[in-house]
């Protein structure tokens, strides 16, 4: 019997790398209005490979972009990327569509709700609260919550922990198959591929269901509740 589900944020519930390549695209326009002394294309360069480098999360991107480009941190372009790009962000961070019908109909239904998320916590609980879905979990683990990312067996272990179910009664999902898929089944969890999500191009996954939309979860679940899977 399924009693709770777990989801990844980026690429499930929010279209991530999107929002991000669109708020990046921003800053680097805004930092080139301001005065930066370079083409788009070569800012962009840059800040491709310190995120390559440091992790797509890095926030003092424009920082080192800026640093390596010009030899200093000129604050009046620095601060006009950062608005920029902060901006674009707010402008493009939107849930896939069903998300909100979605997960108001499996909080209805008296499913126990939980994000498992790489992200760092701040971050994560930002784009929580600006989806306005931080009411509506009852758990979110983070990185900084287990020190270990998915696929390792604790992010999972930590969120079935405080929700209070065994592995066998959890649903987890998300766009990632050697992290999130291959990293749930591996402690005996039920699995969905959120297809709808994957920027890898990833073919077939060991996920136990695949979806196109995240609203073929509400079927996918009534169905498992009526066969007592």
């Amino acid at each position: 019997m399924i009693n709770a589900v777990i989801f990844d944020l980026d690429n499930t519930l929010v279209d991530f790398m999107l929002m991000k390549r669109n708020a990046v695209n921003a800053g680097i326009r805004a930092m080139i209005d301001a005065g930066l002394k370079h083409s788009f294309e070569e800012v962009d360069s840059v800040v491709d490979r310190v995120y390559k480098e440091q992790g797509i999360e890095y926030q003092r991107v424009f920082n080192q972009v800026l640093t390596e480009l010009t030899g200093e941190d000129d604050h009046k372009i620095l601060a006009a990327g950062i608005i920029g790009y902060r901006k674009a962000r707010e402008a493009n961070l939107v849930p896939y569509p069903h998300v909100h019908m979605t997960l108001f109909t499996l909080a209805r239904m008296g499913l126990k709700l939980a994000v498992v998320s790489d992200a760092p916590k701040l971050e994560a609980w930002l784009r929580l609260c600006s989806l306005n879905l931080h009411h509506i979990f009852d758990v979110v683990v983070t990185f900084e919550d287990t020190g270990e990312r998915k696929p390792s067996p604790m992010p999972f272990q930590r969120a079935l922990g405080l929700l209070g179910v065994q592995p066998e009664e959890a649903l987890m999902i998300g766009d990632w198959e050697e992290r999130d898929i291959l990293g749930a089944r591996n402690i005996g969890m039920y699995t969905a591929f959120a297809r709808y999500g994957d920027t890898f191009n990833t073919g077939d996954t060991s996920a136990d269901y695949d979806l196109r939309s995240i609203r073929d979860l509400v079927e996918i679940i009534r169905n498992m509740q009526r066969t007592g899977s």
